[in-house]
């Protein structure tokens, strides 16, 4: 196997949704796009950068309340349908300490009633919340443990006029990112693999009367040693995420429809040939409870693809 963790990615995601007759959407819970991938694991002894693009697609269509799907008629809010798409680099600057930056783009369709009850839809594209994180993974000779520091930067879009701060693009903040990771092998001869990786985002601040809820994304995997076929490596992973996320808060917000729990079965596969790789994953969810109204998505879908230079 030509490295220790195979990471796929997921993605879950919890919309926050007002009373009928408002525009209130959501309030994404993205954190969780950067637990269980493999770029957020270093996994060779020495020094080396990384180039990534990944894509993450969400159609949120189904209006739900508390742990069960609600009526229609219960939100004016009809549909939110994003793709995620973003670039970055994270380079190992020696054995012990890392550097990662991500920079989105979201593309977002909203669907809603307006005044008089009829649908209009809006369709924006910009530049999300770029992040910069910090690595240390001094603890142990093989790298299986680390920790990571960073901040989530109100460089996105967050005033366009069709959309509610919860439906934004960008939130606005400044965001304190803390994590941590651990990985280990099992069973027989060590034919097993296994990882848990946390990541929390901490707004530092409020912008214009909104201040997103803190949440809490923890990913757990097991995955095989995998197979060789053709010169290519495939792993499956079958992953499980927790998201938690509180709610938003000030003037501009709607804390009574938002904030969640929720907890996601992603299987997916890694392919390996060379010094590239592919993760695809799917994630449908297993619980999922949220407060008031919210769109939710029947199931969310992720492809990264890196390059180890």
């Amino acid at each position: 196997m030509p490295h220790k963790f195979p990471g796929a990615l997921a993605l879950s995601m919890a919309l926050v949704l007002a009373l009928p007759q408002t525009a209130h959407a959501c309030a994404c819970g993205c954190g969780v796009f950067q637990v269980g991938t493999n770029n957020l694991l270093p996994t060779t002894l020495g020094n080396g950068t990384l180039l990534f693009a990944q894509v993450d697609y969400l159609d949120q269509s189904r209006d739900w309340s508390g742990s069960s799907s609600a009526p229609v008629a219960d939100n004016a809010d009809k549909n939110i349908r994003t793709l995620f798409q973003s670039i970055g680099v994270q380079t190992m600057v020696n054995r012990d300490w890392g550097l990662r930056v991500e920079v989105p783009y979201w593309q977002r369709h909203f669907t809603t009633l307006d005044a008089a009850g009829a649908p209009v839809s809006y369709d924006h594209g910009a530049l999300g919340d770029i992040r910069v994180m910090g690595m240390y993974t001094g603890f142990s000779p093989d790298r299986s443990s680390g920790l990571m520091l960073g901040m989530k930067l109100a460089t996105g879009d967050w005033t366009y006029p069709n959309f509610d701060r919860d439906t934004e693009i960008g939130t606005g903040t400044t965001d304190l990112l803390l994590g941590g990771y651990h990985q280990w092998k099992f069973g027989a001869e060590g034919g097993w693999g296994g990882f848990v990786q946390i990541l929390a985002d901490l707004p530092a601040n409020s912008r214009a009367g909104y201040r997103p809820g803190k949440e809490l994304d923890t990913a757990f995997g097991v995955y095989p040693q995998g197979w060789d076929i053709g010169g290519t490596h495939l792993t499956p992973v079958l992953q499980a995420l927790l998201s938690l996320r509180g709610k938003d808060s000030g003037v501009q917000a709607d804390p009574g429809n938002s904030g969640y729990q929720r907890l996601v079965a992603a299987p997916g596969m890694e392919l390996a040939w060379q010094r590239l790789r592919v993760d695809l994953s799917v994630g449908v969810p297993v619980y999922q409870h949220v407060n008031g109204n919210q769109l939710v998505a029947p199931w969310q879908g992720s492809l990264n693809l890196s390059y180890a230079l």
